[in-house]
């Protein structure tokens, strides 16, 4: 059972006051769900690949397997397939074929292959609100990250969402307790720390943290939750980001 409340720290780490969680941090944790909504993310990313009609085809080689052919390859021993045209009839390199020197490929990447994978509305908008209410199971979190919190989710006061500076980012973090986690991070290439928010210079300020993702309510995604279908990813929220939450999973 999750508690439906938690702590506004402020950003110096200093507890400020307890509030009331969203009712959306009351679903329960739905892996299947979160895994075929990050999935559904990953494939919006993919390069759609093409080939071109005409490819290894623009040569003068041509079938002359025929007998009744003018200059038909027969009683040559010399297999049956396209050569360039020469002068004086005689025979070329073998070309188009897949299996020639710059011939077509056999089984070139398809323009009209659909690549992304849907997923119903009220389905995603269902994993994401399971993988916001997963944010705040301390089991689950605990598995990535390796600082134990009182309460999750972590919540800062909107102050926040105003520095300017990566520097002042990672003091708050400091004062969390977990920057050395975010740098180790970094270093090892992996994802941390996931920060939401209302707006505010916060997004190009925390941006600069390789390990760190920051995002807008708006914006949010179930791939930001569980990066490759990893789940218990901390997430630190903003009061205000807090509240609109909440509008965004009933949108």
């Amino acid at each position: 059972m999750i508690n439906m409340k938690t702590n506004l720290y402020s950003l110096e780490g200093k507890v400020l006051k307890q509030i009331e969680l969203p009712k959306v941090f009351s679903l329960s944790f739905r892996e299947d769900l979160i895994k075929r909504a990050v999935l559904s993310d990953e494939s919006r990313l993919f390069q759609p690949k093409g080939n071109y009609v005409w490819a290894g085809m623009q040569t003068s080689a041509k079938y002359r397997g025929r007998k009744e052919m003018y200059g038909a390859i027969k009683n040559m021993g010399i297999p049956h397939l396209p050569r360039e045209v020469q002068p004086k009839g005689n025979f070329g390199r073998v070309r188009k074929v897949p299996s020639s020197v710059k011939g077509r490929r056999a089984h070139p990447p398809k323009v009209e292959k659909k690549l992304v994978e849907n997923v119903n509305k009220k389905e995603y908008l269902l994993a994401l609100g399971s993988a916001v209410a997963s944010s705040a199971v301390k089991d689950l979190v605990k598995f990535r990250c390796p600082i134990s919190f009182e309460n999750l989710p972590l919540v800062l006061d909107n102050s926040f969402e105003n520095i300017k500076k990566t520097k002042e980012v990672l003091s708050v973090l400091s004062a969390l307790k977990c920057s050395d986690w975010v740098l180790s991070s970094k270093k090892k290439g992996s994802k941390s720390a996931l920060i939401i928010v209302s707006g505010g210079n916060i997004l190009k300020a925390a941006r600069n943290i390789s390990s760190v993702d920051v995002v807008d309510v708006s914006s949010l995604t179930v791939k930001h939750f569980a990066p490759g279908t990893k789940f218990g990813r901390l997430v630190i929220y903003t009061e205000n980001s807090l509240k609109m939450i909440q509008e965004r999973v009933n949108a």
